[in-house]
């Protein structure tokens, strides 16, 4: 597994850190960004929100890069990767603090607070046609 779902608590590292997400109603901020640094946030923004609906269909089709999926697929589908590290969270709330945007890839620093603990990671994303995916995260 990447480190994205061990930074969440989901080894699914799905780089939230990447992790049923129980009392989770917050969502990130994208209004501080603008341009191609905002539609980063709103796909940091969707992952929170289909990790915390535990929409593994829609975390694997819409808010993860393929290099991710074909990796958890060989480690026994995207979905039931995904859905394995979701049972492992009480509750996934982000915060961008910065976002980076290079041609077609990106980085975005990422806080997140689980079990009472603030760690800062940061996430990679990749753009697909016109989406920008979480392509993995590293902290």
């Amino acid at each position: 597994m990447s480190s994205f779902f061990k930074w969440t608590a989901l080894p699914v590292a799905l780089a939230c850190g990447a992790s049923a997400l129980a009392g989770c109603g917050e969502t990130v901020s994208t209004s501080s960004f603008k341009g191609e640094q905002r539609h980063v946030a709103e796909t940091v923004s969707n992952f929170q929100k289909d990790a915390t609906a535990s929409d593994e269909q829609k975390l694997c089709a819409n808010d993860l890069a393929k290099t991710l999926t074909k990796r958890l697929g060989a480690a026994g589908g995207c979905q039931a990767v995904v859905k394995r590290q979701l049972g492992q969270v009480d509750a996934l709330n982000l915060t961008v603090d910065s976002i980076t945007v290079t041609g077609a890839s990106a980085q975005a620093r990422v806080k997140s607070t689980w079990a009472g603990k603030s760690r800062v990671s940061t996430l990679s994303l990749v753009k697909e046609g016109s989406r920008w995916k979480i392509s993995g995260s590293s902290g």
